[in-house]
């Protein structure tokens, strides 16, 4: 069949062209498990007894959390939302990216507990949970614009 044939339907373009896995999986996949390991990396390092800078060290490193565990959502959804691993996830990445990110923060409170002068806490799950929730109301908020 050529281009020029009247019944020849062009692939589509944009958004909904179908990409391959591997594609997909660079595009959605790469900068999530990128972003797990450097979040891993940082928290592997030792602790400083020396360096704290009170009130402020507290909230730049609390804020730093939130930050880091937003964006962890968002990359979460990205790639679960991608429909790599299918249409069952794709329709549930709001709910699954948040569980998953959440579980990532506590083991990663956990592996904490392993590192010299570190200490794995509760309140700080708490803190990259806030952050969870903050990006997933944004992205539920802007997900319903787009459907309207």
């Amino acid at each position: 069949m050529s281009q020029t044939d009247p019944t020849h339907i062009p692939p589509p373009h944009g958004p909904a062209t179908a990409i391959t896995p591997w594609k997909r999986f660079y595009r959605y996949w790469l900068p999530l498990l990128c972003w797990m390991g450097l979040i891993f990396a940082l928290s592997s390092r030792s602790g400083s007894p020396v360096f704290d800078m009170g009130i402020h060290d507290f909230f730049i490193k609390k804020t730093a959390h939130v930050a880091e565990y937003a964006f962890l959502y968002l990359l979460l959804f990205r790639a679960l939302h991608s429909g790599l691993l299918g249409p069952a996830l794709r329709s549930k990445a709001f709910f699954y990216s948040a569980v998953i990110a959440i579980l990532y923060a506590a083991s990663d409170e956990y592996h904490q507990t392993f590192i010299p002068l570190r200490e794995g806490r509760v309140r700080d799950v708490l803190i990259d949970a806030f952050g969870i929730v903050l990006m997933y109301f944004f992205l539920r908020r802007s997900h319903l614009r787009t459907q309207k």
